[in-house]
């Protein structure tokens, strides 16, 4: 398990873009599949996107392709969701997430056993 730590969230109008932050408390940041999720009001909580250790391989979710980005920096134990092109619908709570079980990348939440307090993104139309 390892300790994180989402920021970057706010208000922003349709159209643009937001860059959240993920900080890593452990040493071993490198051996982790680290995602990022979101839940909005009244749903559960939805896989985004995800990135396998030491960042060889990503995955996104069909509704942010094109649209997202993930990024790790293994010096700064960090990583980054960059978001363009912001809908409405992307409105939620967003929280990064992360796990070093054999199952590796994984858009299912119940593979994840660390978790970020989440960072509320809120896009207006």
């Amino acid at each position: 398990q390892v300790q994180l730590v989402e920021s970057g969230g706010g208000l922003v109008q349709a159209g643009g873009s937001l860059r959240l932050s993920c900080a890593a408390s452990g040493r071993t940041f490198s051996s982790y599949v680290m995602a990022w999720f979101r839940q909005a009001p009244g749903k559960e909580r939805e896989f985004v996107v995800g990135i396998s250790e030491s960042g060889g391989s990503t995955y996104y979710a069909d509704s942010v392709k094109g649209r997202f980005t993930i990024s790790i920096d293994n010096a700064k134990n960090a990583v980054y969701l960059q978001m363009n092109s912001l809908k409405p619908e992307d409105t939620a709570v967003y929280y990064c997430a992360a796990h070093r079980r054999p199952l590796g990348l994984t858009p299912s939440r119940y593979q994840y056993d660390s978790w970020g307090q989440g960072t509320q993104v809120t896009v207006s139309s």
